[in-house]
């Protein structure tokens, strides 16, 4: 089964290749985080396809297709420049990442909570909390912990 860390290497090695869009699994763990980063401006789009391109009209998930479908993220570029630098997996399955509010506020703030390096200015992280899927921000605004799941800037 798919999981954050995979995405987080296909988002990666998509902006490196400098294409235009990419596909990845359709899970809701995928389309909350590719929301997180549409939200944040690091992708231009989020589309529902199937693995030859993305859905011209709306096409429902069936026991049929459902092998089939993918999220198609349009990668966005500033003057030919990624405007995602680096995305990577904070919590992998060998070792997940659980913070407390009071351990996101000090992340938040650019220092170092538990072994997790803090947030540079730009950075975001995103968390998976008891109100889903999250940025950092407003997670610590709805006073949320969660797991960290990565990071990117």
């Amino acid at each position: 089964m798919p999981r954050h860390y995979d995405l987080c290497a296909r988002v990666q090695n998509g902006f490196a290749a400098r294409l235009r869009r990419i596909a990845v699994p359709d899970t809701k763990m995928n389309l909350a985080i590719s929301n997180v980063l549409y939200k944040e401006g690091f992708i231009a789009s989020v589309n529902r396809g199937d693995h030859v391109q993305p859905d011209t009209t709306y096409v429902p998930t069936t026991p049929d297709n459902i092998a089939t479908r993918r999220l198609w993220l349009e990668l966005k570029y500033n003057n030919d420049e990624p405007v995602l630098k680096k995305m990577s997996a904070v919590s992998k399955p060998s070792k997940k990442i659980v913070m407390k509010v009071e351990e996101l506020q000090n992340l938040a703030a650019g220092n170092r909570s538990q072994f997790i390096k803090g947030l540079q200015p730009g950075e975001i992280a995103i968390l998976t909390t008891n109100y889903g899927v999250l940025e950092l921000r407003d997670a610590l605004e709805k006073g949320a912990g969660g797991e960290v799941l990565c990071r990117a800037i």
